[in-house]
């Protein structure tokens, strides 16, 4: 159980901040939780247990990963701002038990190129991914690390709360888009409730969200076929008001080819891509493998 003392409340993160000249920067997504009981609900949700290995990108002064290194068998701490990384053993080591604060793990790292490799061996493999993610790079963040961590066996993230509703929207809706079925490709994501702006500091001018995923057993489709996947994602969405048949011709070579694609995927040529799951695109990749490319005039 996470130690209400342990962790860092309002005046302390002030106080840290204070000590190390810090300014919240939005070109990095810096907004600081600030909220015990958020940080309690937070590792609860993300299910974090003593046989886990926890990454957390973007840790920034501690507030959640104080938590999750009070929970986990170790915690691995991605940080890109030298500051912050060289501060977070010093303020763990200050606040936890000796045999506690060792489970941390820091490393100086770009969340958006960090791999296995970069981490010691103890939590080169994690098994959860809990962070409150840089908003301005959410996205490819979190479709990055599942891509290079297949380790990851589930997690919880806080995100916008605009992308929390298309990470998690399901076919057909308004918002369901990229980010919903890439996202798809990885893992089962469901909606995990609303965050309040005031347990921010400074506060963010929007609403944020938790997304809580667990990851499939097997993608869609063949793991060397997620690129095309993906493009064919892009395609069908660059033009979402367009059907498939017009949408795709650009990624397929032709409106004609993209309707052979479409029909002996099982596709309706009509369609928008907005009306398709990963599956239907993953079929679509697979088709685009098997029949020949239009010949030239």
């Amino acid at each position: 159980m996470v130690e209400t003392e342990a962790l860092l409340s309002p005046a302390d993160i002030r106080e840290l901040a204070h000590a190390l000249d810090l300014r919240p920067t939005k070109r990095r997504g810096q907004n600081f939780l600030v909220d015990p009981n958020t940080v309690r609900r937070l590792v609860r949700l993300a299910a974090v247990g003593p046989d886990d290995v926890a990454l957390e990108v973007g840790p920034g002064l501690g507030s959640l990963t104080l938590g999750l290194v009070t929970e986990a068998a170790a915690v691995a701490a991605v940080e890109v701002d030298p500051v912050l990384a060289a501060a977070l053993p010093v303020t763990a080591a200050a606040r936890l038990p000796a045999a506690v604060a060792a489970r941390l793990h820091v490393v100086e790292a770009d969340g958006l190129r960090v791999e296995p490799a970069d981490l010691p061996p103890a939590v080169a493999a994690p098994t959860v991914l809990a962070a409150n993610l840089p908003y301005n790079v959410a996205v490819p963040l979190l479709l990055g690390l599942l891509e290079r961590f297949p380790s990851i066996e589930r997690g919880l993230v806080m995100v916008q709360a605009e992308v929390a509703d298309r990470l998690t929207s399901p076919p057909g809706g308004r918002i369901y888009g990229v980010p919903s079925v890439k996202l798809a490709w990885y893992a089962q994501a469901r909606p995990a409730g609303a965050v309040p702006r005031p347990v921010f500091w400074p506060q963010p001018n929007v609403d944020s969200g938790l997304v809580a995923f667990t990851r499939r057993a097997a993608p869609p489709a063949d793991a060397g076929l997620r690129r095309e996947v993906f493009a064919a994602v892009d395609a069908a969405f660059a033009q979402r008001r367009k059907t498939l048949r017009t949408a795709l011709a650009p990624w397929a070579g032709s409106p004609a080819r993209a309707e052979r694609l479409a029909r002996a995927a099982g596709v309706d040529p009509g369609a928008r891509g907005e009306t398709l799951d990963v599956e239907a695109f993953a079929r679509l990749a697979q088709q685009a493998r098997i029949l020949p490319a239009d010949q030239p005039a």
